[in-house]
């Protein structure tokens, strides 16, 4: 794997819950020491569990993270900020960076109809998704 041309990631959402902590993860798997990889959130709550299950079942370790604050974040140390957020407003991150959207719907829903499975379904579409930018993020 060719190192990446941003060296600092920032993946940000609303929570710090599926979407960015997902991103943080595939993208620290994929790049391994040649990039500093974070994740934050504007209002950070707690790792979704159907995040970190997901993840496990592509040998990523979630369970030890947590949210973080966008406001944590020193923007000295960043390259790049991908946004991830699709039909909510995305934090604002304030710094000389890259920006890019990824608009990728959450896959975390209040809907109570929906089953387990079909969350899963919604947490592995979103994985997938990521991993796709992710590889087109390095063929630019």
């Amino acid at each position: 794997m060719p190192a990446p041309a941003h060296r600092n990631i920032l993946f940000l959402c609303v929570a710090n819950s599926a979407r960015s902590q997902m991103a943080e993860a595939l993208a620290r798997a994929r790049y391994g020491d040649q990039a500093h990889v974070q994740s934050a959130g504007s209002q950070p709550s707690r790792v979704n569990p159907y995040a970190i299950e997901v993840m496990a079942e592509r040998g990523l370790d979630l369970s030890t993270h947590s949210s973080k604050s966008v406001a944590t974040i020193n923007p000295t140390t960043i390259d790049v900020v991908v946004t991830l957020c699709a039909e909510e407003v995305c934090p604002l991150f304030f710094g000389a960076v890259r920006r890019l959207h990824w608009p990728i719907d959450d896959p975390a829903s209040p809907d109570q109809s929906l089953t387990p499975d079909a969350l899963r379904f919604r947490f592995r579409r979103a994985a997938d998704a990521i991993e796709a930018q992710l590889i087109e993020l390095d063929a630019r």
